[in-house]
């Protein structure tokens, strides 16, 4: 027999530590090829008898084991994925150099750019790596310069074209061949520098956003006018709206404009003079220095309007140099108006959100007056950057904010689509280097669209054509070279000429698709879950009594006692609640109710709560991609105001009882937002007595009169956006989350266990596998009591959970007992002799028979005001005639004691798909948010019916923004007050009732309970 050959090692990192590794492997007799980016490395392992190799692709061809012992996690994705993917890293890097150049050129605090980029869109992972590096001038090699060009030479030899990464290429050549080779990449940046310490030597200490002070509060700001209603000024004009703003706005397109007031804006101007007249702010979000010219002086005749002593807030990316001339010219009007030069960065969803970043210069006079403002839109004042009064400076960082963001988009599309090339999954690239160093802002928002090719423009190609035009006309007036710009530039105008310029700016990735025939989103396919192996298991109806008297009886012991005790303990953390929608608040009394989420208000209501509170994300009405983003900043804002409040706390996703909702979508989310390795498992627990919803042996079921109908065979099911198939809920997971879960992962808590008192579910949670989802089987209230006990004492073990449940767990979990319904005497309804107003949107077969019943048993006590949905939606002019309609009639019937009903059409009208449904239905809950934002009669009462419309009519109807649950109306019906100032109809009763809860009569019995007895 022969003796078996040694192994051969691969060793990539040949450091203090790596080199005493490998020699040693050396010395009892592997076969060791190593490689390191430092040359006497190199050479001084060979001399110890190890081989070495010119990368690491060389080093790990043929070995049998591959050892990798580089710095840090940015060189080990570099080595291990560096000869596929690693093009993307070496772009970001070139365009740091790119971005920090040109910031040295326009002569600004270098490092006051870094501290602002590494907080906006234009931030990636090489980004804020590199250039502390340029700032310290340390050109160390953690990753010499000379690595960069595997992944072009690889392309190159399959025929594909990198035309982004190939100028990088050429750049760092460029510095090779200036002898920067094996120095620190970072030290690329000294090609765009007359200095090579420059970046260095422009880095002041900056201004301190502190020493601003305003000199107006909010109540004082009169009127602002904005104009520009796009994706972005649609959501900015509603956040001022929502904290309490008067706000005019004006689009060029009027039905932009009926949208805002569809959505709850104050009124709409009919030209841009009218949205100025006598404003105390202006605000500008519109995109290009023509058009603001031609607002302010040309056709639109705003700055004539303006009084003195206005201020115009300019959100446009436009030329440093523009601003600086406007600035000039509305000075000269002698009206003392003044200009903040205010580019913001962010998306859509922070834009509505009010949590922009925003750059600002201006004289500290115009910050002042501007501060309440700008502090609405940002969320906070941290959020907003003063670089000084130099006007124009603002505009100058928001160039380089552009120039990296741009690069960014497509050095992403360029790196999917290589990937797909290669035959890889893109969806899988996509989880790889968004947590790498190949990631971005603009990667890990941009890319989910590439994979669904979805190119509805929530920021158009048509920006970055005229933004990175706006940063190559500044560069060539500075006589700066920008070849990474404009490359991206000719790219987009490529795009733009296939007629993409108005749809979204992630579709560059066609401009590969068209010329090389592979498909990122086909790509990305590959990893879909498969369908189904198995068809879900089919129950039979069942009796309600017959069911229920069967099984084990309830345990008797004091279980809320225990609860509460548990609850006491300082170590329990807070329970935040996110409530898909605001029905989730039904089974409890004397809570709090967030509607916005800034990290202000979670602080506040952290330091001040003893056991937990909802925020109402209204996730159900979203799309899936939209929710998770939702969900991402409410988390991240939650954990900062946490660690700020010095408070643990943990999260509950109040679902639908019935299962509609984004699952798995949105646990998922908060586990990549928190930490995935910090859960022990997903709690399933859709349980709620009050609604008729039972888990028994993993089934759960609806009672429908006397039977209990598994949920699988409702109309629920059924549903245009969230349908499924599944009774049993292991099904349901796998029918759901199949790619994540397999029956292995499913574990259940049962009704034995439960009745058996709390230690026992003690005892089997320690028991359930890690990263498991555990069912909770209940059909009493006092098991989910019970449960609830069981879990606390886990988690009081060191267990920690993610819980997707209905609303009695949330009642439970909190030692919140049960209260009567509260009468119209107990909320001292007799004050007044208006009518109550009922809004109803929901289209549950629930809804339309409650309403039918209600119709028939009030007649003539009752006004039905019914919109016709199907007309509506293809008529902007028409729903805007039966809104203002509705509007006139409501008001008149409730002075006269009337209730009155505003109801949309029961004909369900639906889209090609679940987000045109989701579409649809936005339209039909704007329509009824203008009818209650426009009532100006103090109703007795409002109840609004469905979980989407109750909360557009209490966040963007009633302007909530903090309410309390007092109780409920009826069994399951929650019951809210809201004492702010800015809400409207303030203190007024408000019924959140639930599309799907009670039975055919329950709301009309609960509106002649409410009614006045003979109304005049």
């Amino acid at each position: 027999m022969h003796p078996k050959p040694p192994s051969t090692v691969a060793f990539v990192g040949l450091g203090a530590m790596g080199f005493g590794m490998a020699s040693h492997l050396v010395k009892i007799g592997y076969q060791v090829v190593g490689f390191d980016v430092y040359e006497p490395t190199r050479a001084r392992f060979k001399e110890a008898g190890g081989n070495i190799s010119p990368s690491p692709r060389d080093a790990a061809n043929g070995a049998d084991f591959f050892i990798c012992m580089v710095a840090n996690s940015e060189q080990a994705d570099s080595v291990l994925f560096g000869p596929d993917i690693g093009a993307v890293e070496g772009v970001h890097i070139a365009a740091a150099s790119e971005a920090m150049g040109l910031a040295v050129r326009m002569g600004l605090d270098t490092r006051r750019v870094y501290d602002i980029i590494v907080n906006t869109t234009g931030n990636s992972w090489m980004f804020e790596n590199r250039v502390p590096h340029m700032l310290d001038n340390d050109w160390t090699p953690r990753s010499a310069l000379d690595i960069f060009g595997i992944v072009t030479s690889s392309a190159r030899s399959q025929g594909f074209p990198l035309p982004l990464s190939s100028v990088a290429e050429q750049l760092y050549l460029s510095a090779s061949w200036r002898g920067y080779g094996k120095e620190d990449d970072s030290g690329l940046v000294r090609l765009f520098t007359q200095s090579g310490s420059a970046v260095h030597d422009q880095a002041k200490k900056g201004i301190s956003d502190d020493e601003l002070t305003p000199t107006v509060t909010p109540n004082e700001i009169n009127k602002v006018g904005f104009i520009g209603l796009g994706a972005m000024g649609m959501g900015m004009a509603t956040c001022l709206v929502k904290a309490g703003f008067k706000v005019s706005g004006y689009d060029i397109s009027p039905g932009r404009t009926s949208e805002f007031l569809s959505s709850g804006g104050n009124t709409g101007a009919e030209s841009p003079a009218e949205a100025a007249l006598q404003a105390d702010i202006l605000i500008l979000m519109i995109q290009t220095a023509s058009q603001v010219e031609d607002v302010l002086f040309g056709s639109g005749k705003a700055a004539e309007k303006l009084p003195t002593g206005g201020v115009v807030i300019l959100h446009s990316t436009v030329p440093p140099s523009f601003t600086r001339k406007l600035h000039t010219r509305l000075q000269g009007l002698g009206k003392e108006i003044y200009l903040v030069d205010a580019p913001i960065s962010g998306g859509v969803t922070e834009a509505a959100d009010g949590l922009l970043t925003i750059i600002c210069s201006a004289s500290r006079n115009a910050m002042s007056k501007a501060n309440p403002v700008l502090v609405a839109l940002s969320g906070k004042s941290e959020n907003i950057f003063y670089v000084g009064d130099d006007v124009g400076a603002a505009s100058s960082i928001m160039l380089i904010k552009q120039l990296l963001a741009g690069v960014h988009i497509m050095a992403a599309a360029e790196a999917m689509a290589f990937g797909a090339k290669l035959g890889l999954d893109t969806r899988s690239l996509y989880g790889i280097l968004k947590n790498a160093a190949g990631g971005s802002w603009m990667f890990e928002d941009r890319v989910p669209a590439m994979l669904s090719a979805d190119w509805v423009p929530h920021s158009s190609l048509a920006i970055f054509v005229n933004d990175l035009g706006t940063v190559l006309d500044e560069a060539k007036r500075l006589s700066f070279p920008a070849a990474l710009t404009a490359a991206v530039h000719q790219m987009n105008l490529i795009g733009a000429s296939y007629g993409w310029a108005q749809e979204a700016d992630s579709g560059i990735v066609r401009f590969w698709e068209l010329i090389t025939g592979v498909c990122v989103s086909k790509s990305a396919e590959l990893a879909k879950p498969q369908e189904m192996a198995f068809k879900p298991r089919e129950y039979p109806r069942l009796s309600l009594k017959e069911t229920i008297d069967s099984l084990p009886p309830t345990y008797k012991g004091d279980i809320l006692r225990t609860i509460r005790e548990r609850i006491s303990d300082q170590k329990t953390p807070l329970l935040v609640i996110l409530d898909d929608d605001p029905t989730g608040t039904q089974t409890c009394h004397d809570i709090a109710v967030l509607t916005v989420w800034d990290r202000d208000t979670l602080q506040n209501e952290m330091e001040s709560s003893e056991r937990g509170f909802f925020i109402l994300t209204n996730s159900r009405a979203l799309p899936p991609a939209e929710a998770k983003k939702l969900i991402e900043t409410i988390c991240k804002n939650v954990e900062y105001a946490a660690r700020t409040a010095g408070k643990e706390f943990e999260i509950v996703l109040r679902g639908d009882s019935t299962l509609r909702g984004h699952f798995p979508d949105e646990p998922e989310t908060v586990e990549a937002t928190l930490g995935k390795g910090d859960t022990d498992a997903w709690i399933l627990a859709p349980f709620f007595y009050q609604g008729g919803r039972y888990t028994i042996e993993d089934v759960h079921y609806i009672a429908e009169g006397d039977e209990l109908v598994p949920v699988g065979q409702t109309q629920f099911a059924q549903d245009a956006t969230f349908g499924y198939e599944s009774s049993n809920l292991r099904d349901y997971v796998l029918e759901k989350a199949g790619s994540r879960f397999t029956s292995d992962d499913l574990f259940s808590i049962s009704l034995d266990d439960i009745r058996r008192g709390p230690e026992i579910v003690t005892e089997k949670l320690l028991t359930a596998p890690k990263r498991s989802v555990i069912i909770v089987n209940a059909a009493a209230e006092s098991d989910m009591f019970v449960f609830a006990a069981g879990i606390l004492a886990a988690e009081q073990q060191g267990r920690k959970y993610l819980y997707r449940t209905g609303a009695a767990f949330v009642s439970s979990r909190l030692g919140i007992s049960g209260i009567p319904p509260l009468s119209a005497d107990a909320l001292n309804m007799s004050s007044t002799t208006a009518g109550g107003l009922i809004i109803a949107g929901s289209y549950v077969q629930k809804t339309t028979l409650q309403l039918r019943a209600l119709r028939s048993r009030r007649a003539s006590k009752l006004h039905v005001i019914e919109l016709p949905v199907a007309k509506m939606i293809h008529s902007s002019a028409e729903a805007e005639k039966v809104v203002n309609e509705a509007i006139v009639d409501a008001c008149q019937k409730l002075k006269t004691g009337h209730d009155v009903l505003v109801m949309t059409s029961r004909d369900l009208v639906v889209g090609e798909d679940a987000i045109s449904s989701l579409s649809i239905g936005g339209l039909i809950a704007a329509s009824l948010v203008n009818v209650m934002r426009n009532i100006d009669v103090r109703p007795r009462y409002i109840i609004a019916k469905g979980g989407i419309t109750s909360s557009d009519i209490a966040t963007k109807g009633l302007n909530m923004k903090r309410a309390i649950v007092i109780g409920q109306a009826l069994p399951g019906v929650p019951l809210w007050r809201c004492d702010e100032k800015t809400s409207r109809h303030q203190g007024v009763p408000y019924v959140v009732f639930p599309g799907n809860v009670g039975g055919e009569d329950t709301l009309a019995e609960l509106v002649e309970e409410w009614a006045i007895s003979e109304p005049s």
